[in-house]
């Protein structure tokens, strides 16, 4: 007897438009492109959901419930599978961080040097990577993830904390 096809990769995400409050071209582009890039490429394996006998590919639907990030993942037709519940605490200052360097980094792009612009984005870059390994960390026992997935989806996170 073959072992069932797996998929465990994230075929379709929404963001909770009600969370989203604001946002500007600047993130509405970087939204478009964290959800192009997610769906084109990632590993997502919810890890009751696989248990269950659930293999993929996954509905992945993101909000901000009671200062916690929801995540309710269902199957490729729409099927509830399970809801995780994850404490945003850790990832207040991350975000926040994340959202002053951006403006940084939007205003450089308009009338700052090349080099200036690169030490901004180096930094940037570097705030994303930490708030990746951290959601990486709060997903484990969850839900397993490469750290490009984690990545994308703390862009998603942020998108949902956007105030105007």
């Amino acid at each position: 007897m073959s072992e069932p096809a797996t998929d465990y990769r994230i075929s379709h995400i929404a963001l909770d438009e009600d969370t989203i409050l604001w946002r500007n071209a600047d993130v509405e582009q970087e939204r478009r492109v964290a959800i192009f890039d997610l769906i084109e490429e990632n590993i997502f394996k919810p890890v009751r959901s696989v248990q269950r006998g659930h293999h993929g590919p996954f509905r992945l639907h993101l909000a901000v419930r009671d200062g916690r990030l929801a995540m309710d993942i269902a199957d490729e037709a729409g099927e509830p599978l399970e809801s995780l519940l994850i404490g945003l605490a850790r990832f207040r200052r991350p975000i926040r961080e994340y959202f002053a360097i951006c403006d940084s980094y939007y205003q450089a792009i308009r009338k700052a040097t090349a080099a200036e612009i690169e030490t901004i984005d180096m930094a940037r870059r570097g705030i994303h990577n930490q708030a990746a390994e951290n959601l990486q960390e709060r997903l484990e026992g969850k839900v397993e993830t490469d750290f490009a997935t984690a990545r994308r989806l703390f862009t998603l996170i942020c998108v949902l904390h956007i105030k105007g």
